[in-house]
């Protein structure tokens, strides 16, 4: 048996572009924040090279914009592209799971009902700051079991791609936790029973709602 190869340690561009795109993702940095390279890099401990680098990836992820004499500045996404966000995360996470009822394990299987029993159990001892990405687990997985040659990186770029601030979850409302578990529920169900059309109908339904409460909120 061959040595598994060690994986090469992550560059500083890479950890500058990784922290910087989770703060994005979660809007710990909002939209409209100007990004200096030298500020970051103090922040971070690196020089300014790799944070150059990072942010031009960020620019062609398009979460951040240059304009002249201001430097990089986060993008700030209005309501149409909130719309066209929870329309694109339906469309492709729909797909995702409906492709996952004809492939899926008895294992992948166990492993979504029990990260779903997790949810539950946190939601019943009210430890709804867990939910948020217990879900996005929860719906990544599915995407990966469906489509493991593309759709998965398709769906965590969309999500990317769309800061989401914390405090924004639905999970965080306590009205709103019991429909969507209902929701995970019933594609369960649909993925247990080879439902594809179900199964994506109903992923389709809980994203838009979800889509539907932010742009209440």
């Amino acid at each position: 048996m061959s040595a598994i190869e060690p994986r090469p340690p992550m560059s500083k561009a890479d950890y500058v572009y990784s922290v910087l795109l989770d703060e994005i993702r979660t809007a710990r940095i909002p939209g409209g924040t100007a990004l200096r390279a030298g500020a970051v890099a103090k922040r971070l401990g690196v020089s300014v090279t790799p944070v150059r680098e990072a942010l031009r990836r960020l620019e062609k992820d398009r979460l951040i914009s240059y304009e002249a004499h201001h430097g990089a500045t986060v993008v700030d996404l209005g309501e149409e592209a909130l719309a066209e966000y929870y329309g694109l995360r339906a469309v492709v996470e729909g797909f995702g799971a409906r492709l996952a009822a004809a492939r899926i394990t008895p294992q992948e299987l166990a492993s979504l009902r029990e990260l779903h029993a997790a949810m539950a159990g946190d939601a019943a001892r009210g430890r709804h700051d867990r939910l948020g990405e217990q879900s996005r687990q929860f719906h990544l997985r599915i995407v990966d079991i469906g489509g493991p040659a593309f759709l998965g990186a398709h769906a965590r770029a969309v999500r990317n791609s769309f800061p989401v601030p914390a405090e924004a979850s639905l999970w965080l409302d306590e009205a709103q936790v019991e429909a969507q578990l209902k929701a995970h529920e019933g594609i369960l169900a649909a993925l247990e029973a080879g439902g594809g059309e179900a199964a994506e109908r109903i992923m389709i339904d809980h994203v838009r709602s979800a889509g539907d409460y932010r742009a209440r909120h």
